[in-house]
Order: C-alpha cells, then sequence, then structure tokens
C-alpha cells in the first residue's frame, strides 16, 4: 500500500523560506511522479510543482516558479519542497501526492504571515 506523508509546514514570515518533506513507504520513487500540490480553504485545489521518477524532470506552476524548487532523494525515498522568498498569497495546506495513482498525502499546513 503506498502512503505518503508530509512534513515541515509552520507559520513563516513573508520572505522567509521553508522546505517541505514528503515520504513514501510501501513504494519506490524510482516509479512513481511525484508532485505537490496546495488548497486554501473554499478554493481549488492548485498544481504547485512535479518531478518526473525517471528523468527528474521538474515542472512547476507561474505562481511558484523563481521561488520553490522540488528535489528528490530516492535512498530516503523522499520528495522535497525548498520554498523561498514566501508570501502570504502562499499560504495554504500543502499536499504531496501520486496523482497516477490517486494516493494522497494527509497535508501540512503552511502559513505566511507577520
Amino acid at each position: 500500500q503506498l502512503v505518503l506523508v508530509e512534513s515541515g509546514g509552520g507559520l513563516v514570515q513573508p520572505g522567509g523560506s521553508q522546505r517541505l518533506s514528503c515520504v513514501l513507504t510501501g513504494g519506490s520513487l524510482d516509479f512513481y511522479d511525484i508532485g505537490w500540490f496546495r488548497q486554501v480553504s473554499g478554493k481549488e485545489r492548485e498544481g504547485v510543482s512535479a518531478i518526473h521518477a525517471a528523468t527528474g524532470r521538474t515542472f512547476y506552476s507561474d505562481s511558484v516558479k523563481g521561488r520553490f524548487t522540488i528535489s528528490k532523494d530516492n535512498r530516503k525515498n523522499t520528495v522535497y519542497l525548498q520554498m523561498n522568498s514566501l508570501r502570504p498569497d502562499d499560504t495554504a495546506v500543502y499536499y504531496c501526492a501520486i496523482p497516477g495513482q490517486n494516493v494522497w498525502g494527509q497535508g501540512t499546513q503552511v502559513t505566511v504571515s507577520s
């Protein structure tokens, strides 16, 4: 059974940085593309970033391009989302997922506020 667990959320000031982690159990990152998504209450879920399993190719939404970096460590079966230059409109619950398998983590709250 594939399970994803996120961590690393919290309160950060505008302009600050935060790193989210997503650990996969029950499978290997060698075989699954991983995406990061975020959702604000009352709004639709937004795709933020993704990383391809085999090539490591990365993708970013326009709203985070140049500020966020996705990476992975296959030995640790962990995907990271490094978030820099955070803004209040980055506040959301962040989820990692294997979209192709409809597997989602429980989410971690990121709040950007002074």
